[in-house]
């Protein structure tokens, strides 16, 4: 056993050397060897080549062979991303009814506790009434044509073969279905926008490896038609867009609360008046001077906080961030919010979703995949990350009316305040 012990030390020395003077790179290590000891080789390797110690990487609970295998190349570790739970928070969905606690991933001092106190509004205001469209998941290939002639041609050609395009889709997978294509032609050029039901998974490998076949089985043999790229930014994934703003992508969520005045003024520190120009000057006008294409507040901060806790692509978070925020002043002091998210691609199933402590922060909000109700896991956590971004939204707007958000920050930055010290913040259990 000694001995045995002593000849893997020599083994790990002898392949930290070699990734050190460049015989091998950091993925050529032999796939015999465990993940584990392969990320403890590369750490290593490059301790000895930058001199920074890479210790704390090296500690994480997570699957090492399927994080290396399915999640990560050239694995070494895991960073870690501090988690805070905001809530209760009442819901009134199709899907999820009755108070949730919200897990949130950030380093950001404040954000949690705004949400907090976002959430604390919506329980004293009956909860946040909340709706959500499957749009679907797309992908665009790219064409080239000899001219308008071919492309209109293509166009046509295209129309008349969905329903060969929708067989081969069923055919990749029992959760995807094909449900539209589109097209914009540009002279030489044409775009294909497909568009699918994907279950409880956000969708973008099931569709793309779906559209792959689509063109290499049908369209490009049969039309001579050749396609230029699979993705012609035409989906549109992972940039801000006027075409998903409009037409949606991955989950369109709405949320709505109205707050009376003493709600207003008790737990938010503002009246419907400020708080109803603050949204108007910032959110509208502010927006339109800015040539935003997002009319919110901070959409993208709660969405990049959820997304990193439950295994979302936080590249999509710039996709979410489209949307826009309305405050309208009511009777008797109150304000009516809401929030629409047009456009955000989300998962309860696949991907990030099934990393150990991802998969916790799902179960914590009762998100499981269920084969006999496929796709209502992801509706129900999409009514919950509507539930969380109308919080935040209130309460940031709030703390801006009231000329609060310096302040806030300061303390909760600086640690000089404790968080369980306001009892605007506090957690409470649900009911």
């Amino acid at each position: 056993m000694e001995h045995s012990n002593k000849s893997h030390l020599l083994d790990r020395d002898e392949l930290v050397r070699s990734l050190v003077s460049g015989e091998r790179r950091m993925h050529e290590l032999p796939a015999v060897i465990a993940p584990e000891e392969a990320a403890a080789v590369r750490r290593q390797a490059l301790s000895e080549m930058t001199g920074a110690s890479l210790d704390h990487l090296g500690s994480y609970s997570l699957d090492a062979r399927k994080a290396s295998h399915r999640h990560c190349e050239n694995f070494i570790g895991a960073a870690q991303v501090p988690v805070g739970i905001a809530g209760p928070i009442p819901v009134n969905g199709n899907y999820a009814n009755g108070e949730f606690y919200l897990p949130l991933a950030t380093t950001e001092a404040a954000l949690i506790a705004s949400v907090n106190r976002g959430c604390a509004a919506l329980r004293r205001s009956g909860g946040a009434t909340v709706f959500v469209e499957d749009v679907g998941m797309t992908r665009g290939p790219v064409f080239r044509t000899s001219g308008i002639i071919e492309s209109r041609a293509l166009v046509q050609w295209v129309e008349v073969n969905v329903t060969r395009f929708e067989e081969l889709t069923a055919s990749t997978s029992r959760y995807l279905r094909l449900r539209e294509v589109s097209s914009t032609i540009m002279g030489a050029t044409v775009f294909l926008r497909f568009r699918f039901a994907c279950g409880d998974a956000m969708g973008m490998n099931m569709t793309t490896f779906a559209v792959d076949r689509i063109v290499r089985e049908i369209i490009e043999p049969e039309t001579g038609v050749a396609c230029v790229a699979i993705s012609g930014n035409y989906c549109v994934d992972k940039k801000p867009s006027a075409l998903n703003f409009v037409l949606g992508r991955g989950k369109r969520i709405h949320a709505e609360v109205t707050i009376a005045a003493d709600v207003l003024r008790k737990t938010l520190k503002t009246t419907a008046a400020v708080l109803a120009e603050v949204q108007y000057r910032k959110n509208l006008l502010g927006s339109i001077a800015a040539g935003a294409m997002g009319f919110n507040a901070h959409y993208a901060n709660i969405l990049a906080a959820f997304f990193i806790a439950t295994g979302q692509d936080v590249a999509q978070v710039v996709e979410g961030s489209l949307g826009v925020t309305c405050v309208e002043a009511r009777d008797n002091g109150a304000i009516y919010a809401s929030v629409y998210l047009p456009d955000v691609p989300l998962a309860a199933l696949g991907g990030g979703t099934g990393l150990e402590t991802q998969r916790e922060a799902l179960a914590l909000m009762g998100i499981t995949p269920d084969g006999a109700e496929v796709g209502a896991a992801v509706m129900r956590l999409a009514e919950l990350v509507g539930a969380a971004v109308l919080a935040g939204e209130v309460s940031l707007l709030a703390a801006l009316s009231s000329n609060e958000l310096a302040s806030a920050h300061e303390r909760l930055a600086r640690g000089t305040t404790a968080l369980t010290r306001n009892a605007d913040f506090d957690c409470k259990k649900p009911r």
